[in-house]
Order: C-alpha cells, then structure tokens, then sequence
C-alpha cells in the first residue's frame, strides 16, 4: 500500500517525460490506494469482540495463533480483562504473547512480569508466552525509515503463523495516545528494542535509556514508533489481524501502575486490516466525542505529537489513512465528525 505522496511523484515524473517526448503514448495514471475498512461495534462484551474478528474475513483458526495484549503494569486495573478476551483467546487456541519492559516497575524481570501475568488472570485463560524471555532477534523497518534500520523483537515471535494484535486504546504518557502501532513496536519489542525505539536509534543500553530518552526529540520517537511498527507488519503480512477496544479510556497507558481516571465514556470495538486506518479511526473517535469529556485525552495527544505516527507510517507505505467505517449493529456507524 503506498502513500498518497508516492503516488503523486510517479505521476509527476510521467509528466515530465511526456513534455520532453511529445509522441510518447499516454499512459493510465495510477489508481489512488481505496480506503481500509474499518469495522465498528458498541457491543463491549466477549461476542463483540467476536463479531469484530470474524468480519475480518481472515480467519486463523488452523495456525498457530499468538494474541498480543499488554498485560498491564501491577496496580493498573484498565487493560483488557480476561473475562472480555478470553473466549475469542480460546476459541483460536491462541497463546497471550508479550514482552518485558525497558523502565522497571513489575514487567521487566521476567519473573516479576509472570507474577503479574498471574495476578491479572490471564493464565487462567490461555498460555502465555514472553517472546524476549531467552532470545531476541531482527526484524528489517520498511525502506524509507530515518531512525532505526531494524527492530529488535522478542524472538518467539517467530514461532507463530497467526496474529490478533488486541489493542487497549488509551492516552499514553509518552506517545500521546496507544493503539495497534504502540502494540506492534514497543509492545513487541524486547527490553533491548524498546530501548531503541524510545531512543530513536541512539542506544540499546538499557542503563542509559533515560539520559538517551532526555536528549531525543519527541518527533523521532513517534516517527521511531511507526518505523517498528512497521518492520512487525511486514514481517507478520496477511497472517494479522487488528482489533481495538476503546473502553476504560484514561489519558494514560496501561503500562502505567497509577493512571488517571478515565474520562471519556466507553465507545466500542473496531477491527480492521490496516493497522494505521484503525488507529486513524479510533483517534478520530475520540475527536468526534464530548470536547468536555474528551479534552484531557485531546491535549496529551496533541502535546506529545501523537497524531504524527499515522503520518509517518502511512509515508512507509504500510497502511492508510483513508477509511470507511462500517457497523455490525445494523445501523449507520458512529459519526468521525470532529466537534470542537
């Protein structure tokens, strides 16, 4: 899928040949990229969730299946509960993949992180695995990135034929906001590539994470994101699909083991196979809620440049902006409109 910019030069240049060789033979102006859909449900429950997957039309049933969530920082209660995923989980016989994180708290040791696992009761609903708990490995980002020439990722990726990457939507202290492009690039990043990628390339020393963190401009480390997120979804290609619940919406991640209470009320769970229109989706949604409810999220998005991985990813030709939402309530979708 390539970015409208791309487009746009390959028909500049076929001008410009035409103009020096006026007997050259027009030829048809390349078709601009259809918009993804973007599927949309009110229904918050396990069959929502469900119905979102099965419209995909990609079914995974027979591979074997790595569902990746954030299990969520100790004291943090926002992530998606067991109770809500665990039927689609088992009905894929999927295995809960995640990884460590790269700034202490109850995720970084593999075993504090197990314990957390435990504690939030995903163990009770599937396997789950720690991708980076013994190896780690290179993915290549897509021709075109500025900051990192590949992505370091926990390597039982790898083991896997089929993906759901189950996203919480949420505000993000760093990132502005989290969907499926924070979950395929620090979601599936080792403690080493998380590293990385919050650095823009800088460093893979975890010991100098902060320092490296305090020098790299916000911009980077968006567009870092995007660069990551990129190098998983070529890797994973048409074996993916994206899902996102916008509900428990707080204006911080789940990573978080003190977020803010959330604001905004609960709106729904889209789905669709383009990663970037998803989240384009979702953000628009929260653009197009009450401005009073939705102000806090609005303005740390906004503050921290968040809005800018779209445009980054979308520049790698890995997914699009453009989108059409579609119910599966049986009525119009739920309007995108922004209200200021």
């Amino acid at each position: 899928m390539k970015h409208p910019s791309t487009l746009l030069a390959v028909a500049l240049a076929g001008a410009c040949a035409l103009a020096q060789n006026p007997s050259t033979e027009k030829t048809a102006m390349p078709e601009p990229a259809a918009p993804a859909v973007v599927y949309f449900t009110h229904d918050i429950s396990p069959e929502g969730l469900v119905k979102a997957y099965k419209a995909l039309g990609r079914p995974l049933e027979g591979k074997k299946v790595a569902v990746k969530i954030s299990t969520g920082e100790a004291g943090n209660n926002h992530y998606l509960k067991p109770a809500l995923i665990g039927p689609l989980v088992q009905a894929l016989q999927g295995d809960i993949v995640e990884c460590n994180t790269a700034y202490g708290g109850s995720r970084q040791e593999t075993s504090k992180h197990r314990q957390t696992i435990a504690d939030h009761g995903f163990n009770d609903i599937a396997k789950v695995v720690i991708m980076d708990e013994f190896a780690e490995t290179e993915l290549p980002t897509p021709a075109g990135s500025v900051h990192l020439k590949s992505d370091r990722v926990g390597a039982a990726l790898t083991n896997y034929t089929g993906f759901v990457i189950l996203n919480h939507f949420k505000g993000h202290q760093m990132g502005g906001f989290g969907g499926a492009l924070k979950n395929l690039s620090i979601g599936c990043a080792s403690t080493v590539g998380k590293t990385r990628i919050h650095t823009a390339g800088r460093t893979d020393d975890n010991a100098q994470i902060w320092p490296k963190i305090a020098e790299t401009p916000q911009v980077e480390f968006i567009e870092s994101m995007a660069e990551a997120a990129g190098a998983v979804v070529d890797y994973m290609g048409d074996r993916a699909v994206y899902i996102s619940v916008m509900n428990n919406i707080s204006i911080d991640c789940d990573c978080n083991g003190h977020p803010a209470k959330p604001e905004m009320a609960d709106v729904g769970i889209l789905a669709s196979l383009d990663p970037v229109a998803l989240d384009k989706a979702c953000v628009d949604l929260v653009y197009a809620s009450d401005p009073k409810t939705s102000a806090s999220l609005r303005a740390r998005m906004e503050k921290q440049l968040g809005p800018h991985i779209l445009d980054h990813a979308e520049a790698l030709g890995y997914g699009t902006k453009s989108y059409r939402l579609v119910s599966l309530d049986g009525n119009e979708p739920p309007s995108t409109k922004r209200v200021d």
